[in-house]
């Protein structure tokens, strides 16, 4: 079904993005790889999925924040892939701060990464998907796109943008099968969260077992983190065929976070 498409997948080093970006590979696809990191590992990486699901994986370091690098990133997987036929916006940053002492440099970091990224991708995917007359455009957006939590403003305002963005393109691109949906996780076991969790650990003086069950965990029901493999799952069903009335969605995968 998805066999020899070809998925980008943004800030796929680490954390959701490199869980994505496996199912994906082998599910058939060959893959662009973007983010930061060990150049060796990421090389590694790369290496091992192309040889182990048989497919072309490519790995583009551009820098999410500029314009100009992510339309260079979009044009290389035109040139080696015959363009994008799965746009899945992963990158994303955190800093948190109460608002009137938010940092504004800190506050464009965030604001450029996690939403004005997406639009660029958008913007430069989609002449070859109308084109083909196909294409998915999957946005990794969160439970702080629908809800809000204090001293997250950056990430709160970004994460939003991105499911009004998503409603925006998918109302644009209805007739000429292409959706674009957004996956909005509760909290994943990511490195972003990891650090979330030392930090708070230190600020409360509390030890981190009680920062993930009294601060972290708090507002998912479930009291467990969403696993990745559960992300990668919706992921995959949003780019297929049976999925082709899913359209402008911002679907919640967040043990019932924004059920209260």
């Amino acid at each position: 079904m998805l066999k020899g498409k070809t998925a980008l997948v943004t800030g796929s080093t680490s954390g959701i993005g490199q869980g994505i970006l496996s199912a994906f590979a082998g599910a058939g696809c060959h893959i662009v790889m973007n983010g930061f990191g060990d150049e060796k590992e990421i090389e590694t990486n790369r290496m091992r999925l192309q040889e182990e699901h048989g497919i072309r994986v490519l790995y583009s370091s551009a820098d999410m924040s500029k314009p100009e690098s992510i339309e260079a990133m979009v044009r290389q997987a035109e040139t080696e892939s015959g363009g994008i036929d799965i746009l899945v916006n992963c990158a994303g940053i955190q800093f948190v701060s109460p608002v009137d002492e938010f940092p504004p440099d800190k506050w464009e970091a965030v604001i450029a990464i996690n939403l004005s990224s997406a639009f660029y991708t958008i913007r430069g995917a989609l002449p070859k998907m109308k084109e083909k007359k196909w294409g998915r455009i999957i946005n990794i957006a969160s439970a702080h796109g629908l809800v809000a939590s204090p001293f997250k403003s950056a990430y709160v305002a970004a994460k939003h943008g991105m499911v009004g963005l998503t409603k925006t393109v998918a109302l644009e691109i209805a007739e000429q099968g292409i959706t674009c949906n957004a996956i909005c996780p509760g909290f994943v076991k990511t490195p972003l969260v990891d650090n979330q969790i030392a930090d708070q650990a230190r600020a409360h003086k509390m030890d981190e077992q009680t920062v993930i069950r009294d601060v972290i965990l708090a507002s998912q029901p479930t009291k467990k983190f969403v696993g990745i493999e559960e992300i990668n799952a919706l992921a995959l069903l949003l780019a297929s065929d049976q999925a082709a009335s899913i359209n402008g969605s911002a679907l919640a995968i967040d043990g019932g976070w924004t059920a209260r």
